[in-house]
């Protein structure tokens, strides 16, 4: 992350906080105490912003100045509340797409999924606050600037986001190489969600309980998956087809 993208010490950091800046995270050193930490901490918690105490030699690494105990992260992009999207799309007769991201930490794969999200016409992208990669300048670069176009809400339960979608009537659809519905199978033309999970650990089994339809891609090589990039990429442009042809019938 670029340094003028870093804040140190108290007084910075609350200032951010109070001139309602947005943060990506916030870093205290563990020994961290008083009451700058109740009101720091009340903002991570109200807006979703992740919070690390560690070590000060992890803070020490990050800027060699008189940090005081606290680092964040300034958030490049607003993140949108998932609540207000979902009944606004409805209201105005849409389709609503969406993408979920569950622990896609690479920041790279991050910004190409966006990339390819924004030009698919998904409407949000949702992420958990906790290991989700960090919205930061190499992120916004290889989006090609999608990602100060595309909504994205950052959640802090996941699970909890995706009952939501469940409960408004979104179809959620699970990319996963041990789904038993081919991708192209699968009506993407109605309101839909479109789980993609992280390389290492794929999709976690408790959101892949709530999903309406696990989807696989077929695979005809000895590698048994694909990078989470170019998997979003081929089932979001799946929905492409299905919607141009829904259309033109």
């Amino acid at each position: 992350m670029a340094k003028s993208q870093v804040i140190y010490g108290i007084h910075a950091v609350l200032e951010a906080i109070r001139s309602g800046k947005e943060l990506e995270r916030v870093i205290l050193k563990k020994e961290f105490t008083g009451p700058v930490l109740g009101e720091i901490l009340k903002y991570c918690r109200d807006h979703q912003v992740p919070y690390q105490f560690v070590p000060p030699v992890r803070l020490d690494k990050i800027t060699s100045k008189n940090h005081q105990g606290v680092i964040a992260f300034l958030s490049q992009i607003s993140y949108q509340p998932i609540e207000q999207i979902v009944p606004q799309l409805f209201e105005e007769g849409q389709t609503p797409f969406f993408l979920v991201l569950d622990h896609v930490t690479d920041v790279r794969n991050f910004g190409s999924i966006a990339r390819t999200a924004e030009c698919a016409g998904v409407h949000a992208i949702i992420v958990p606050e906790k290991g989700s990669a960090l919205i930061n300048a190499d992120a916004i670069k290889t989006s090609s600037g999608a990602l100060h176009t595309i909504n994205v809400c950052r959640v802090s339960s996941l699970i909890d986001s995706v009952k939501f979608l469940k409960d408004s009537g979104i179809l959620l659809y699970a990319a996963t190489e041990k789904g038993s519905q081919l991708y192209f199978e699968a009506d993407l033309t109605q309101p839909s969600a479109i789980v993609i999970g992280s390389e290492g650990k794929g999709i976690s089994p408790e959101i892949l309980r709530l999903c309406h339809s696990h989807i696989r891609i077929p695979v005809l090589g000895k590698i048994n998956s694909l990078n989470a990039a170019v998997a979003a990429g081929i089932i979001l442009y799946e929905k492409v087809r299905q919607q141009l042809l829904h259309t033109i019938k």
